[in-house]
């Protein structure tokens, strides 16, 4: 195998399967990446046997074949040299000899027999969504996402195609069982059988999912095949195995009677929530919140280092309450928004709390209280 490409071209596609590879090394082939190349492109692949990537890009081919080489040396060598043409050549004994102005480096490489099946995506059923509303709905879900390993089937988003109001949507719900994240965006996926019963997207391919997203404004097509999710984007390509799992009913999460309602300004908001961490409990991350009439009062306090305090004017008529959170549960719920206002409604101070933009019915946020 022999070929030549631009430094900026091989570099970017090095790097989109640097968050793949295995890193463990239990199966030394997945640390991999598989490089194949043919007529006038390379085609790259990584797979950690649960999220793989393919995808194509430009090169001059004088000789085609298949080999892989670790992925991260690779990557850390492209880096380092210079911005010129990269020439690439295999060698029978699975050598590598990479070769950029005076730079010449021999790598040690790995059959490509060896590596993982790559799945030939034909008959499975694809719907189109915006790169741009994608991402929008992944920042607003995934840091509701669990990190905890026993609970598998909250590793990840849920992906649902529902009729609401009237409407066909597709709704991202994320949980870790501490707080609640959903939003929806108008999009009939009805013919997709899988999302009308709902699927489970892993963190891992969300992660994927996310910055394919965020490349370019083309859109996303998305589709399943067997128990895999299927992503196409221009040459790209991602094949992830989906949980395997019941996602819980989110929908009695949801708080449908908190009546004692509170319009604060969002920014506001956030940056005193900030200053309050600071000297919140390291472990808990605990604020005190306090709704008077039209007045929004926070503190937290920290034995070993002090307290705080910070008040600024809501929008609020109802009965006084005071009710603890974990900031920065609120700091990633307000974070993700770009409304000039967010409402926030309670029933009491033992009960979940409901976050909503104040002019956004798709998207809503639901916080369980701590005791301080």
């Amino acid at each position: 195998m022999n070929f030549s490409i631009e430094k900026e071209v091989f570099l970017k596609g090095l790097a989109r399967v640097q968050g793949i590879v295995e890193k463990k090394n239990t199966i030394p082939i997945l640390a991999n990446v598989l490089i194949e190349a043919e007529k006038d492109q390379i085609r790259l692949t990584a797979t950690d046997l649960e999220v793989g990537m393919k995808a194509a890009y430009p090169a001059d081919i004088t000789e085609s074949g298949r080999i892989t080489v670790s992925a991260k040396k690779l990557f850390e060598i492209i880096k380092e040299l210079p911005e010129k043409e990269i020439s690439f050549s295999a060698k029978e004994n699975c050598w590598i000899e990479i070769r950029c102005g005076k730079s010449l480096f021999n790598v040690v490489g790995l059959s490509a027999e060896e590596f993982p099946y790559f799945p030939q995506i034909e008959k499975e059923q694809f719907f189109q969504i915006s790169g741009t509303i994608l991402k929008d709905m992944i920042e607003k879900t995934s840091f509701s996402m669990s990190t905890d390993e026993n609970k598998y089937n909250l590793n990840g988003i849920f992906l649902q195609a529902l009729e609401d109001k009237d409407r066909q949507v597709l709704r991202f719900v994320a949980t870790d069982s501490h707080r609640l994240s959903l939003i929806q965006t108008p999009l009939d996926c009805s013919h997709v059988e899988p999302l009308t019963k709902g699927v489970i997207f892993p963190r891992k391919g969300v992660m994927e999912l996310r910055k394919i997203a965020e490349e370019g404004e083309e859109e996303v097509s998305l589709g399943f095949m067997d128990n895999n999710a299927v992503v196409k984007k221009a040459q790209t390509v991602i094949v992830m195995r989906l949980v395997d799992g019941e996602f819980p009913d989110y929908n009695r999460v949801v708080p449908r009677n908190n009546t004692l309602k509170a319009t604060i300004p969002r920014d506001e908001f956030l940056h005193a929530l900030r200053r309050m961490a600071i000297l919140s409990s390291e472990k808990s991350k605990g604020v005190k919140i306090d709704f008077q009439e039209n007045m929004l009062t926070l503190s937290s306090s920290n034995p070993e280092f002090g307290d705080a305090r910070e008040d600024f004017e809501i929008e609020y008529r109802e009965e006084e309450l005071s009710i603890g959170f974990n900031a920065r549960y609120l700091i990633d719920i307000l974070g993700s928004l770009n409304a000039e206002k967010v409402n926030l409604a309670l029933r009491d101070q033992l009960s979940p709390g409901l976050i909503t933009p104040e002019e956004d019915n798709d998207y809503l946020a639901v916080i369980m209280p701590m005791r301080l």
